[in-house]
């Protein structure tokens, strides 16, 4: 059954409340991209992707989602066992020994909505291209989606799948940038600055759509059903959507310093009443 609005906004905070239960549990993981990104999430298992369950590795008539920027792993794994992919319980064996939900995504363990191992950095964008000319040729309509985050446009491989992609006129995918500023050394312009990014994108061909509040949901929803309107007209599509690292935790947010820190016991309970939920159903 479709859920609400309401029902979905509070799911982004059970959503929230479960990365940092992950990443706390082993004092280890990326609690912030994957807060700042949880609309993101929500939006398109919850509104906007077309899937069914069981999960099937090829998902044919299906959209297929690709997430490249794999480090942010516990706000997906969090997501689809909401979303029914898998036991809710199983979030309890995250980073753990001979779990299948390791850091990054992994295939071998066979986790259900894991479709390619990732997270070395620049390479999900070329597999959803792929994915997308596969599609075509099988005569599937279906869409493709992926996420990167903004530091991980520093890398080449992605720039070579931007012009690829324009070339082709691949327009039966939809790639959304994550686009926080920040990445693991510091802000993402100290680091590597990405210039004028939307001017960049339209240079190389791509149909560029851009969402300022990209942690409102319902804007995040209107964002990406706006892009799905722009699919089959010759040419990619691509979102920068605008998030802020660590969102609903006031102490993550403004900082890169959370990109890979989990938070201790005194930290994690102050986080908790700042994501009040009635009735959590926590694992």
């Amino acid at each position: 059954m479709s859920k609400s609005i309401e029902e979905l906004k509070s799911l982004t905070t059970q959503i929230r409340r479960d990365i940092l239960r992950m990443v706390h549990a082993v004092n280890s993981g990326h609690p912030g991209g994957s807060l700042g990104c949880t609309e993101y999430f929500t939006a398109l298992y919850g509104k906007v992707m077309n899937y069914k369950l069981p999960f099937t590795m090829e998902g044919k008539n299906e959209d297929h989602f690709y997430l490249s920027n794999g480090h942010i792993s516990p706000v997906y794994y969090s997501t689809l066992a909401r979303f029914g992919f898998f036991p809710v319980d199983e979030l309890r064996t995250f980073r753990k020994l001979d779990s299948r939900l390791q850091g990054h995504p992994t295939t071998h363990e066979g986790l259900p909505g894991i479709r390619i191992a990732s997270g070395s950095l620049g390479q999900g964008l070329s597999v959803a291209i792929g994915t997308a000319l596969g599609k075509k040729l099988d005569g599937d309509a279906s869409l493709v989606y992926s996420l990167h985050g903004d530091g991980e446009l520093q890398e080449g491989q992605i720039w070579e799948a931007l012009m690829f992609a324009a070339a082709k006129k691949v327009d039966n995918i939809i790639s959304t940038i994550d686009y926080n500023g920040r990445q693991i050394d510091g802000d993402t312009d100290d680091v590597l600055s990405l210039g004028n990014l939307h001017a960049k994108l339209e240079a190389f061909g791509w149909t560029v759509l851009e969402e300022k509040n990209g942690n409102d949901l319902e804007a995040v929803i209107a964002i990406l059903e706006k892009a799905k309107s722009e699919t089959g007209k010759g040419k990619p599509v691509v979102i920068i959507l605008h998030t802020e690292m660590g969102y609903g935790v006031d102490y993550m947010m403004g900082t890169h310093a959370w990109h890979g820190k989990a938070p201790n016991d005194e930290q994690l309970d102050t986080a908790f009443k700042q994501l009040y939920l009635e009735a959590p159903s926590d694992y």
